[in-house]
Parts: structure tokens; sequence; C-alpha cells
């Protein structure tokens, strides 16, 4: 009975970055007004001091505990990017409709990190020979990309994107896409990981993400 129990609890979650309503989503009493990044950080952004690497590898929760404890990394920030409505909504993106993904916005000091260094992060936590989605996640908001916002960043992407594909030996569907707008998703979303833990840990492991990261890349997966 109590494995019975645990099973169900588990597949209930793994359903945790869909629509709100859905069973496992957050629930009703969350905050959802759309996240704002504190002035001094866009202000550095500005000024050169921090610059920003926008990133899609499915649920944007396991994201950011992926590139958060990177040294260099400034702050990380889930969110919308890619469709033509501005301003979406997580409703209105996990309903598959508005052409967004669900992506981070990374900002992180670029004399202490690198973006080729972020990618190598990207990669070991994607599966990147998955084109309709990413681990239990599936719909065309949950795809990886990469947007990458200038010719360094393009060129950057597609050296990243011909290693990925020598290391695994086989073809890598992810996109390499233009930089568009990023919209900031809402509150409850941000730092989901450590607000969250113990349905954050229950959707990780009910969606299978670990497991299908150590089967492609190894000793090297991301966590």
């Amino acid at each position: 009975m109590y494995r019975i129990a645990l099973s169900f609890v588990t597949a209930a979650l793994v359903a945790a970055c869909a629509p709100t309503g859905a069973v496992g989503a957050p629930k009703a009493g969350k905050d959802t007004s759309i996240y704002a990044l504190p002035a001094e950080l866009e202000a550095r952004v500005a000024s050169g001091a921090l610059q920003s690497a926008v990133l899609a590898g499915g649920c944007f929760w396991c994201f950011e505990s992926a590139f958060e404890p990177l040294p260099g990394v400034v702050a990380v920030v889930s969110g919308y990017a890619g469709g033509p409505k501005p301003n979406p909504t997580y409703d209105q993106v996990g309903g598959g409709g508005t052409g967004h993904y669900e992506v981070i916005r990374v900002l992180y000091d670029p004399a202490k990190i690198s973006y080729p260094t972020l990618l190598e992060t990207f990669w070991r936590n994607v599966d990147p020979t998955q084109d309709d989605g990413q681990f239990c996640d599936r719909g065309p908001q949950y795809r990886a990309a990469i947007f990458a916002a200038t010719p360094a960043e393009r060129a950057a992407a597609e050296a990243s994107k011909a290693a990925a594909e020598k290391t695994l030996g086989r073809p890598v569907v992810t996109a390499i896409l233009p930089g568009a707008p990023f919209y900031a998703a809402e509150v409850y979303h941000q730092d989901f990981y450590k607000t969250n833990p113990e349905h954050y840990r229950a959707y990780r492991e009910g969606c299978g993400r670990d497991r299908r990261l150590r089967a492609l890349w190894g000793e090297a997966a991301g966590h």
C-alpha cells in the first residue's frame, strides 16, 4: 500500500510544470505577480558590468538549480521568450499557443565566467536529442533552445552544438535561435527549488530528468 501511494504522489507531481489547474500544479494563493529584477542588477547589465544569456531547457525550475551555483553567475530568473505575444502569463505559455519557451535569463560576470562555459552547463542539463519537449514535459513550450543575441553568441553556440554532437555520437536537434525579448515569470516560480524543495524533488524524480541525463552524459551529467 505504501509503495502504491508513493507512486501515485510522484506521478501527480510530474505535472508540476503544467499550467495552473493541472494535477500537481501550484495551488491557488501563490504570488502570481510578475517578478521584477532589482534595479541595481539591471543597471549593471546596462553598463556592461554584467551580461545575460537566455536559455531554454524544459521546466525552468530545474534550469535555475543548474546555473545558480556556478561561480560568476549573479542571478538566474525564470521566464518566457520566443513568442510574439508581449508579457505572456504562465497559463498562456503552458497552454502551448503563444510560441514562447520556458526559459531562464542568466546574469553573469564575464570576468569570472564565460559564455562558452555557460553553454557547457546548458548541454549537460538537457536532452539534445529530444524535439518534442524535455524529459516528461511535452509541448513546444518545453523544447530546449539557445537564444543567441549576438554574432559572438551564435558562433559560440554553433561550436558548442557541434561539440555536443561529437560527444554523443548522434544528431542534436536543439535549436539555436535569434535573441528575443525576455519576460520574467511570476514570483512563485522564482527559486522554486528552494522555496518548495519537496515538491521540486518529487517532480524532478518523477519526470526522470536525472536518469536521462546520466544515460546521455554519464559522469558529466548535470544535476
